[in-house]
């Protein structure tokens, strides 16, 4: 074999490497639906249908997420965000904490969010801080718990979410400080949480970004960027839930979790992890199981794990940051969801 040949054969290798690596995601998503869609053409077919459904109900929030991040990035106001986040990081974590309890933003809509204030530098503290609290509750899901469950249930989850935002920023804080996390992103999707260049060298931003050629086409290079990476993720996120809403029956999940006392509250949390409903979905199955004598604490440890580590808001953790990070995510999912339900529990009694 010659020498060009070989050279040939390795520029072939490192090529197939890249379209692989890129593309993985989509192949996985083509082959799940196929091998459902063999299996059962009606579940491959409904799975398809949940899908996009989903993809259109989350459009609102992805499309306004997407708009601000290249909106950011184009105008170089994404330099005055990080720089507002270079402040004390007490506060700064408390600050996220609260507004990702309060914000609209379901778990798919922070994703550009989150990628951008990791990639500008933001510490991941804060970032942890708001990326725990914005999925369990927002201003629908308030009003629909308060509904179901009660007001008390509602409020008990409204601070169970910035409870639990505080002590995964916190923690954070004192692990980044010790030197671990140094650089939470993975490779390709931004240049970490060390420091951005943005922060480091600061420019005036350029509101009006549209009367200047570069900016129009990095805004729409960065919008199209942001919404692959959603659309890939999400539509991965969205068949795994459609599977597992169609082979983890409801019943399963009352039996697994119902009862009293601290060892509900622990199956709650551990069942809550990786069998959790939609959050809206969720809310009846734990009136009725509460109702029938499920201890309040272990509903809202369950309610509090699902909705931090439901499909779309996990995927996401494991696209955008390492494994480490993805790994500590977890750990205060876990934690903070079982630690909420003993506390209103105690609280209750």
């Amino acid at each position: 074999m010659t020498d060009a040949t070989i050279r040939l054969t390795e520029q072939g290798i490192v090529i197939a490497r890249r379209l692989w690596s890129g593309q993985r995601v989509w192949l996985a998503t083509a082959a799940i639906l196929a091998l459902v869609w063999g299996l059962d053409p009606s579940q491959g077919q409904e799975s398809l249908s949940f899908v996009f459904a989903n993809l259109l109900q989350t459009a609102p929030y992805l499309l306004l997420s997407i708009g601000l991040a290249a909106y950011a990035g184009a105008t170089g106001a994404d330099n005055l965000i990080a720089r507002a986040f270079t402040g004390a990081p007490v506060v700064m974590i408390l600050v996220a904490a609260a507004f990702g309890g309060l914000s609209p933003f379901c778990s798919c809509g922070v994703i550009p969010l989150i990628a951008a204030l990791l990639a500008m530098g933001v510490p991941l503290s804060a970032v942890m801080a708001f990326w725990l609290a914005s999925p369990v509750i927002d201003p629908s899901m308030f009003a629909l718990t308060a509904g179901v469950l009660g007001f008390e249930f509602a409020i008990a989850k409204t601070l169970a979410a910035i409870g639990l935002g505080l002590f995964g920023g916190y923690v954070t804080l004192i692990l980044t400080r010790s030197g671990a996390f140094a650089d939470p992103l993975r490779e390709g999707v931004g240049n970490g949480g060390c420091g951005a260049s943005g922060i480091r060298n600061p420019k005036p931003p350029v509101w009006a970004f549209w009367r200047d050629e570069a900016r129009r086409t990095k805004f729409g290079r960065e919008a199209l960027k942001t919404s692959l990476f959603l659309f890939k993720w999400l539509s991965l996120a969205f068949v795994l839930e459609s599977l597992m809403i169609a082979f983890v029956p409801a019943e399963w999940v009352a039996q697994a979790v119902g009862g009293e006392g601290f060892v509900s509250i622990m199956i709650a949390t551990l069942v809550g992890v990786p069998a959790y409903l939609n959050g809206y979905a969720a809310l009846p199955l734990v009136s009725g199981l509460v109702d029938q004598g499920m201890a309040p604490g272990a509903g809202l440890a369950f309610l509090v794990a699902g909705g931090v580590t439901s499909l779309p808001a996990a995927i996401a953790v494991w696209a955008l940051a390492r494994r480490a990070v993805f790994a500590l995510y977890i750990a205060f999912a876990l934690t903070g969801s079982m630690a909420a339900g003993l506390l209103f529990q105690l609280w209750l009694a």
